[in-house]
């Protein structure tokens, strides 16, 4: 008692001591606990994406390298066999499927309607958003993509403005709830959907083995960013193939959503296809490795390393949710520590949707971390081990700005192309000492090849030694090569690499690779001329329409909003050397008309968004 404070000055003194301890304590806990204190090998992600769609096991380690570089088991990364697992996107394929019909919920609040603005004038509506790169496919992609905003019951001070904004533009859903989003919104969205998510019809109607083809309903009122095609007003819409879930801090490039999600639906539909020629269809769990899949490892095992609480058997007929056991069953969007896919975007083809919705035991886990709850549902599903867990992981990130493990510069496909260029560079000739020396020394100790940084030789010590094309571990050394970003420094914070840099200059410092991203003071190149050997458009994309960015999160602030804006749907189409001048192209580049081409704006501005879409 006798150190007890009794005096008011003493008591205040104590108070405060005692909360800055109590700060300090949560911080350290913070740290401690939090998973991510290391930026990720990016670079990797992006070279040799992985190819497996299985769930994946519920008995590794809860890391980010488990699936790096899975290249079925005696390819050679460097051979003519894996280009299949490194081409670039779209698939040769690509053009002959039908448009996939997306309906995208925008989880937003009832105060955020400065960023539902911001989001209906660019990303939902932009040409360059659901055209794709140039030369587009005219809308014709995301022809059936929808985009509404989810929200739960307004305040009642905001109630009538929400409600004037609904009769405005008709692209607002108010769930039933309290506004949340860890507490259930998440699963009121997609039961909602179950009923209620409809997209247009495809133009030209193909016979689908889908349970859910034949729903219908009339057309509801159209919102301004809704594609215009005769689909969209016509006699009736159908159902989506997928549900999609994205936050409203993320920036969304719509052609390329809609692309991901058409082939993973066609290789699912594919695959099922060679299910039901089987032997049977109607097999017990133990008997799966009777099913002749070459993508597929559906063997006993298989499905009880990578499935929870299965039944003891997976039926084939229809489930009582009233979906055909042959409907996609698909679940994209970014893996997460081989665990659930994160919650700024990911979707769930509709039958799982639909199964979602009646399954009663999912009513009981819907609190909690929202993304991992739905990949908790994906285990519990009656047919678990069917589920394609398509992931994603080089094409969504976080924001250049966001100080994130999963920040790094605006990425395009020219760059992508260059680091898988530097990769090979560096294995080929590794590969040639593999296949000299393996069989001379086949007990000599093996090492891991590194990601190069730079050009590398092999040392002569290791000359001789036996090469494994794997990534190193977290801790390891060359790490660093792997999260390395020309933008970004992990640990940071964000500054321009010059002062004084034009709007359009400061955009183009933030894209990964860029010239004027390796711009510094008293450096060899100064911004102008970085700025004039910038990229454009065609050469970004390397003359195609898709493969870039998807998803850019952890937008928090409008500023870096419209620096995505303008970095993905800005710019010119043509390298500068090849614009001619009456086109408007200066210090500031080509703004974002409808076409990509208007007089350059004021060094000090930021142009408005385009108009909806024709």
């Amino acid at each position: 008692m006798r150190y007890f404070p009794r005096q008011p000055a003493s008591i205040i003194l104590s108070l405060l001591g005692a909360t800055v301890i109590s700060i300090l304590i949560t911080l350290l806990l913070i740290h401690i606990l939090n998973p991510d204190k290391a930026p990720l090998p990016w670079r990797a992600y992006c070279s040799v994406p992985p190819s497996s769609v299985l769930p994946p096991s519920t008995h590794l380690a809860p890391t980010d390298e488990n699936f790096i570089l899975e290249l079925p088991e005696g390819i050679d990364p460097t051979s003519p066999e894996a280009s299949q697992y490194t081409a670039p996107f779209p698939p040769s394929y690509f053009d002959e499927l039908p448009p996939s019909g997306v309906f995208l919920g925008v989880f937003s609040i009832d105060s955020g309607i400065e960023r539902r603005m911001l989001i209906r004038s660019t990303w939902a509506s932009h040409v360059r958003s659901r055209n794709g790169a140039d030369p587009g496919d005219g809308g014709n992609g995301t022809s059936r993509t929808i985009v509404r905003f989810i929200l739960g019951k307004p305040r009642s001070d905001w109630e009538r403005r929400v409600q004037l904004e609904m009769d405005t533009y008709n692209d607002i859903v108010v769930l039933p709830i309290s506004e949340n989003m860890n507490y259930g919104k998440t699963h009121a969205y997609f039961t909602w959907a179950a009923e209620h998510a409809w997209v247009p019809s495809l133009s030209s109607p193909l016979p689908q083995p889908f349970s859910y083809s034949n729903d219908s309903h009339s057309p509801p009122p159209l919102a301004p960013h809704d594609p215009h095609f005769p689909s969209t007003s016509a006699v009736s819409w159908v159902r989506p193939d997928y549900v999609a879930k994205v936050d409203d801090d993320a920036f969304v490039m719509l052609a390329e959503l809609e692309g991901r999600l058409r082939v993973a639906l066609h290789q699912a539909v594919e695959e099922q296809h060679m299910q039901q020629n089987s032997k049977s269809t109607d097999l017990a769990a133990d008997d799966y490795s009777m099913l002749p899949s070459p993508k597929r490892d559906l063997t006993p095992d298989a499905v009880q390393d990578r499935s929870v609480d299965l039944p003891n058997s997976i039926p084939r007929a229809p489930i009582s949710t009233n979906t055909s056991a042959y409907d996609p069953l698909i679940y994209w969007g970014y893996l997460v520590k081989n665990r659930f896919m994160a919650g700024e975007l990911y979707a769930l083809s509709y039958s799982i949707v639909k199964w979602v919705s009646f399954e009663p035991k999912l009513k009981s886990l819907t609190r909690g971390a929202e993304d991992k709850q739905t990949a908790k549902w994906m285990r519990l599903h009656p047919r678990a081990a069917e589920i394609r867990w398509a992931s994603e992981r080089c094409w969504i990130y976080d924001h250049p700005r966001a100080g994130t493990v999963y920040a790094h510069g605006f990425l395009f496909p020219s760059e992508v192309s260059r680091i898988k260029q530097r990769i090979l560079d560096f294995l080929q000739p590794v590969s040639k000492m593999l296949n000299a020396n393996a069989n001379a020394n086949a007990n000599a100790e093996s090492f891991p090849v590194p990601f190069p940084s730079k050009f590398q030789s092999i040392p002569d010590s290791q000359k001789n030694s036996t090469i494994m094309y794997t990534l190193p571990p977290a801790d390891h050394p060359s790490t660093p090569s792997y999260t390395y970003s020309s933008v970004t420094h992990f640990g940071t914070h964000y500054t321009f690499p010059l002062p004084s840099l034009t709007s359009s200059e400061s955009i183009e410092a933030l894209v990964e690779g860029s010239h004027m991203s390796h711009v510094f003071e008293g450096g060899p190149e100064t911004a102008k001329q970085a700025w004039s050997r910038r990229e454009g458009r065609r050469s970004k994309y390397e003359g195609r329409r898709l493969g870039g960015t998807v998803v850019v999160h952890f937008i928090k602030r409008n500023e870096w909003f419209l620096e995505a804006v303008m970095a993905f749907l800005g710019g010119e189409d043509d390298d500068p050397k090849m614009v001619p001048k009456e086109l408007g192209v200066g210090e500031h580049g080509v703004g974002m008309g409808a076409h990509g081409v208007s007089p350059p704006p004021p060094s000090d501005m930021v142009l408005p968004p385009p108009p909806p879409m024709p």
